[in-house]
């Protein structure tokens, strides 16, 4: 009998340590309605991603030339091109998609448009993809490191190709270099850049080291001729305009549509290995990142470590109960939460400092893709709590980015700043971070990083735009949108009071009151634009007069509107969220927020596919005998908009922001107002939830969350550490300090 007990309890806790969270991961989730994530292969916070490209070839249904695509693959399309090596997840604007590999059979063919192939057998999991190329017969696997992409192809007999193609691309940004080294090595970069092409200075370029492990029987470059008119055409019919094959070009050659290709004259079927090293610094970085993390490994080795990896991110939440369709929603969403910010720093610790490009080396990691309009409201909050070792990574890469550039970012992309989107989203993100109790980083140097953006600067402030006017008033005037001096006077003035409430918290923590006062003046600058006649936050003018006309329900769905950025009157009219309170008062009581809080999902004036109104469910948490609302209404938007199908993401999953909101929901717990220390609370979607904390941080290292109770979804008690709680709302300090929350349902 001790025996039997002996082996039972030996059985559990193997499995126990060998569980795979990697199976509850779905990459296909947001592949589909403009979700804009993808299912190639990535390591956690990796610079290299291997991507089926499909975005690009006759027959597709969504074409990157012919529609506005930000991603390298939909779900929908049927064409395959090739792997591409450095790739963005869930953005909104095309860049990137470049260092493209295409495995080809019989005779040479370099024009994707002829060689694009029709592809079965697909299969994702974290950090592992494969499919099999219907018109070459060729078998595709595909795996990564953080800097590097490894691709295996079991070519059949006969002629077979790899093709390197730099012209392809995401990015409309041309210009390439490439030289074949030897018979089983290339090497290169791509000119990238131009994101939502608001700085088209903004170019630089990805270095590549590409080797294999089969000896080409031929190699050689093809390059696009400029197409030349006048006396000289005459003798030049023979490549002018046209794309030219240069046999045995062992130098470097350079040109906007270049590529290289390595050709096989195989006797039997064979199987190929193909390593990409990345860096943005140089080619020696590149090959040193190559040979650092995959040299000497096989294909099978790194994929199980990019598993492992993944595996230990993803434990650090275990959740328990639920379907495995409520676990594949859960796990896949914090699986993209880890995909961006990514590291840019080689294994070196080589980058290429912000603004001038030159090579700097950090200690740490340098991180880049800092989406801040979007992650500012949830997902480095759920850094913070989860992976504050990644966290104070980010909050360090932004403080050297304003030692090198002067300016926090605002949108950085790669050591570029592309200035897009609203707003002043770094002060948030600094001050959020600093709040929650996260300390490793100089805080005196944040405060004065984020007091520069807040005020007018000789030459313009490039954060704010027209700051001198929203201290002068209070709010953005409409008159500086109707000069096109911004973008939406309503919507850059609630993101400049989010920033300034942020920086008065600060301040109060750092024991700054007269700047706490300041700022916190600042942030109410929000009820200058609240009209009490119609309950709206509306765009001014300078008079103090309603800028005319006016319809709440104008400019959703991404249509232009007056005031607003990417929404409505409807889709701004809550996004207050640190003074929530202050906000029921302006509009005459708690009745009529709940009215108009009711009428904007009745109407369906909700939009969860963007971030200004992502928190609204979670206000009726504000309002006493109404909070089974927020139960019903998370719940709801939760089973509609995130599902385990290739659409289940609401839109642009807007580098990880989306599947945060899913995280935090499922969880029970949601960080609703940025730079306030608190969560509102909800009812759980398992029925517990086990947090792995760092204990070195926050002073424990578990927190467990259950759910008990009746058959019902709404909340009839919530205890913490066995007190019965009141209200539902929890401080962060109180959340890391229970050991144990339970909610029990009716």
């Amino acid at each position: 009998m001790k025996k039997i007990f002996y082996l039972l309890t030996l059985f559990l806790s193997t499995s126990l340590l060998a569980q795979d969270y990697t199976e509850y991961v779905n990459p296909f989730i947001g592949t589909s309605n403009y979700g804009a994530t993808n299912p190639g292969a990535i390591a956690p916070r990796g610079m290299v991603s291997v991507v089926p490209f499909n975005t690009s070839g006759k027959g597709n249904k969504m074409e990157k030339d012919s529609d506005w695509l930000s991603f390298p693959y939909a779900y929908e399309n049927t064409i395959f091109t090739g792997y591409s090596h450095v790739n963005l997840s869930g953005v909104g604007c095309p860049d990137l998609g470049a260092v493209i590999v295409m495995p080809t059979t019989g005779d040479l063919n370099i024009h994707p448009s002829e060689y694009g192939t029709t592809y079965s057998k697909e299969t994702a999991k974290a950090g592992y993809y494969s499919n099999f190329l219907e018109k070459y017969q060729v078998a595709t696997e595909v795996t990564a490191t953080q800097r590097a992409g490894i691709s295996k192809y079991k070519f059949p007999a006969g002629k077979a190709n790899l093709l390197l193609n730099l012209g392809q691309a995401l990015s409309n940004e041309s210009g390439a270099m490439v030289k074949v080294v030897n018979d089983q090595e290339i090497e290169g970069m791509r000119m990238i850049g131009s994101f939502c092409y608001n700085n088209p200075k903004t170019i630089y370029p990805v270095y590549f080291v590409m080797k294999v492990n089969k000896k080409a029987d031929r190699t050689g470059v093809w390059q696009q001729h400029n197409k030349i008119d006048g006396i000289e055409a005459q003798w030049m019919s023979a490549y002018n305009g046209q794309q030219r094959i240069i046999e045995d070009a062992y130098y470097p050659i350079i040109g906007d549509s270049l590529g290289a290709y390595f050709s096989y004259d195989f006797e039997v079927a064979t199987e190929v290995e193909v390593k990409i090293g990345i860096s943005y610094v140089s080619i020696e970085n590149a090959r040193e990142n190559l040979e650092k993390e995959v040299s000497n490994v096989s294909f099978d080795e790194i994929a199980k470590r990019a598993k492992d990896n993944w595996n230990e991110k993803l434990s650090r939440i275990e959740v328990e109960g639920g379907s495995d369709d409520d676990k594949t929603v859960f796990y896949t969403a914090l699986y993209h939460s880890m995909i961006h910010p990514n590291v840019m720093s080689d294994v070196n610790g080589e980058y290429p400092e912000a603004k001038t490009r030159k090579t700097k080396k950090t200690e740490g990691e340098r991180y880049t893709v800092f989406s801040l309009w979007d992650t500012y409201r949830n997902l480095h909050q759920l850094m913070t709590l989860v992976y504050p070792e990644q966290q104070l990574n980010m909050v360090n890469t932004m403080l050297d980015i304003y030692d090198e550039t002067g300016w926090l970012p605002k949108w950085e992309l790669n050591g570029t700043e592309t200035f897009t989107m609203v707003g002043d989203p770094a002060a948030i993100v600094v001050a959020d971070t600093y709040l929650r109790g996260l300390r490793g980083f100089d805080e005196q140097k944040a405060f004065e990083a984020i007091l520069k953006s807040a005020y007018p600067v000789e030459g313009g402030n490039p954060v704010r735009p027209c700051v001198d006017n929203y201290i002068k008033y209070g709010y953005v005037p409409v008159e500086d949108e109707l000069e096109d001096k911004l973008w939406g006077s309503v919507s850059t003035t609630l993101e400049y009071t989010v920033a300034d409430w942020s920086i008065a918290q600060f301040a109060k923590e750092l024991g700054d009151q007269e700047k706490y006062k300041e700022f916190y003046n600042r942030s109410m600058g929000y009820k200058k634009m609240f009209d009490k006649e119609s309950n709206f936050l509306r765009p001014k003018h300078m008079d103090g007069k309603w800028h005319e006309p006016f319809d709440p329900a104008h400019g959703a769905n991404f249509e232009h509107n007056i005031g607003y950025v990417e929404g409505n009157a409807y889709q701004y009219n809550l996004m207050v969220q640190y003074d929530i309170p202050g906000l029921v008062k302006q509009f005459g009581g708690s009745k009529a927020f709940v009215n108009r809080l009711d009428e904007i999902f009745e109407k369906d004036q909700f939009d969860m596919a963007n971030e200004p109104d992502m928190a609204y469910p979670y206000a009726y948490n504000y309002i006493k005998g109404k909070e089974y609302k927020t139960q019903d209404k998370v719940i709801e938007l939760r089973e509609k908009y995130f599902t385990n199908k290739p659409d289940g993401i609401a839109g642009n999953d807007d580098t990880g922001t989306m599947s945060a909101w899913v995280v935090f929901s499922m969880m029970g717990f949601y960080p609703d107002a940025p730079s306030t220390p608190q969560y509102a609370l909800t009812t759980p979607a398992f029925d517990k939830v086990t947090i792995k904390l760092d204990n070195d941080v926050w002073g424990t290292d578990e927190l467990v969350i259950k759910k008990e109770g009746g058959n019902t979804n709404h909340i009839q008690s919530i205890k913490v550490n066995g007190k019965t709680k009141k209200g539902y709302f929890i401080s962060h300090k109180d959340l890391v300090g229970a050991k144990e929350i339970i909610f029990t349902t009716k």
